[in-house]
């Protein structure tokens, strides 16, 4: 199961590397795209292709969904891990990230997402605010309200 936050430095040619427990779980077949909230979000090829089967599997008339597309599918790459488990993130990336020296891995079950640490921590800051809300609003979705 991927689980659990690490902190990571990004090194010379913005290349960072990839926490041992997460490679394992990943596999060597990663796939690195925007997330939400300037996040990066890196997924296995079996979790990419349920992903991007979910969107491309809508109708193309639809403009939400050709949104979606451009945003996730459009911005993605495969990205190779070295030895060491290390690879680069593309500039494109790294600027949507919005990415300094020191970033954030964080586990999610069936992705990882990267964050800047400080844009980390103030979103930390956010969901210990609105935990309460955010609940309420997740328990309304499950009511169909």
């Amino acid at each position: 199961m991927i689980i659990g936050e690490y902190k990571s430095r990004i090194g010379e040619k913005k290349r960072v590397s990839l926490p041992k427990r997460f490679r394992d779980e990943l596999g060597e077949e990663i796939i690195l795209t925007r997330g939400y909230e300037n996040s990066l979000i890196l997924v296995n090829k079996g979790m990419w292709e349920r992903i991007a089967g979910d969107v491309i599997n809508g109708s193309f008339i639809n403009k939400n969904i050709r949104d979606t597309s451009r945003f996730l599918i459009g911005s993605a790459t495969e990205v190779s891990l070295d030895k060491l488990g290390r690879f680069v993130i593309p500039q494109s990336l790294f600027e949507y990230g919005s990415l300094n020296k020191e970033i954030v891995f964080l586990g999610l079950v069936n992705w990882i997402e990267i964050w800047d640490k400080d844009k980390w921590e103030e979103r930390v800051k956010y969901l210990n605010t609105n935990s309460e809300k955010i609940a309420q609003e997740i328990e309304k979705m499950k009511e169909g309200k």
